[in-house]
């Protein structure tokens, strides 16, 4: 499913000010089964444009579209992953019933969610962990629940804001696979908000440079990397430190942008 954003613009008000313009008129397309990255320095936009892709941000001007659809609230098909799990997962909850709060949300029989649940949490290396509670988990295994979650809606477009930015490295390498594997076995498109550069350009089909002041896109960039990826032999592939040295001079030096 096609995800079109059309000349979006995010403003807010300010008080005994003009409103503040956290986005300028942006227009992209977001074809089937893509994996598109967003970089940029912080205040670009970044999140605010992806909370305006899930509808639950409305644009000030422009509109978002996924098919044919204007998004004018969270549409059915589309899940959203966030950075905090902390704040997302209910610590009260088991993980078998975190997951189903998404199935109950979505009106699924009782059979179908309990299908779902260990279907998903199987696809994110769980499989025997429903009963266990957020807060008797890691940080890297509470993000594969909020994963899993997303994932029992099986979802045509998934969503994710900064989701491995509280996690240590090794841990953000086995989540940056896990969403890798996923994708292929979900056959999904991914949208995935980040600040690092060598994250986006492993993961990414395409990336998104954004900068600041007001929010606006800049470089949309094609990552022309072979599939599968590898931590290690993706890395060290001369393409790959190219491609990072090229998005790392327009985030750090935004005149680049014009070059």
């Amino acid at each position: 499913m096609t995800l079109t954003i059309d000349n979006v613009t995010k403003s807010y008000p300010a008080a005994k000010a003009a409103p503040r313009l956290a986005l300028a008129e942006t227009s992209l397309t977001i074809g089937r089964d893509e994996f598109v990255c967003v970089v940029g320095p912080s205040g670009c936009g970044k999140s605010t444009m992806l909370m305006m892709m899930s509808g639950l941000l409305t644009p000030t001007a422009g509109e978002v579209r996924l098919g044919d659809k204007v998004v004018t609230g969270p549409p059915a098909g589309l899940s959203v992953v966030f950075q905090d799990y902390g704040r997302s997962l209910f610590p009260w909850m088991t993980v078998r019933r975190n997951l189903a709060i998404a199935g109950k949300a979505a009106r699924l029989p009782r059979a179908e969610i309990a299908a779902r649940v260990a279907e998903a949490l199987a696809a994110v290396g769980l499989h025997g962990a429903d009963n266990l509670y957020p807060w008797q988990m890691s940080g890297g295994m509470q993000q594969r629940v909020a994963i899993a979650r997303a994932l029992v809606l099986r979802p045509e477009v998934m969503l994710m804001d900064e989701p491995f930015a509280a996690v240590d490295a090794q841990t953000r390498a086995d989540l940056e696979d896990l969403v890798l594997k996923v994708r292929h076995e979900y056959q999904m498109t991914v949208v995935f908000v980040t600040h690092d550069i060598d994250e986006a350009v492993y993961l990414a089909d395409r990336v998104l440079v954004l900068q600041a002041n007001p929010g606006r896109l800049v470089r949309d960039l094609p990552i022309d990397l072979p599939r599968p990826r590898d931590q290690v032999t993706t890395k060290l592939e001369p393409r790959f430190a190219q491609l990072r040295s090229e998005i790392f001079r327009l985030v750090m030096r935004p005149a680049d942008a014009a070059d």
